[in-house]
């Protein structure tokens, strides 16, 4: 699971397209390897990038299912994305800072 608390895209084009007017996606999350605990599979949460390589030894070493719930930073985005009422053909594919329309704080997180 890549948990950031909030419905993901839609979250995003609030941010972007419509000046962090959040509605509806903040949601309050279950604790998701307690939950998977409670049918009978293991998982862990990972909050910090050094504890992803751990996470996927211990899953990989499991035998059966396993769950990990990766905690992200709300506003990090995910491209391409297509706004809203655009055309596939004009998704914005990896914007530099400052270059969509409407919004001047987006800075690219790779």
């Amino acid at each position: 699971i890549i948990n950031n608390g909030f419905l993901g895209m839609v979250r995003q084009w609030q941010q972007l397209f419509y000046n962090r007017r959040y509605t509806g996606t903040p949601v309050v999350s279950p604790d998701f390897a307690k939950l998977a605990d409670a049918y009978g599979i293991p998982g862990l949460v990972v909050r910090s990038p050094q504890d992803v390589a751990a996470a996927f030894e211990q899953a990989n070493n499991t035998p059966g299912p396993f769950l990990i719930d990766f905690r992200v930073k709300e506003e990090v985005n995910v491209y391409p994305m297509v706004a809203t009422g655009a055309a596939v053909d004009d998704m914005i594919r990896r914007p530099k800072a400052n270059v969509v329309q409407g919004y001047s704080g987006v800075e690219p997180s790779w």
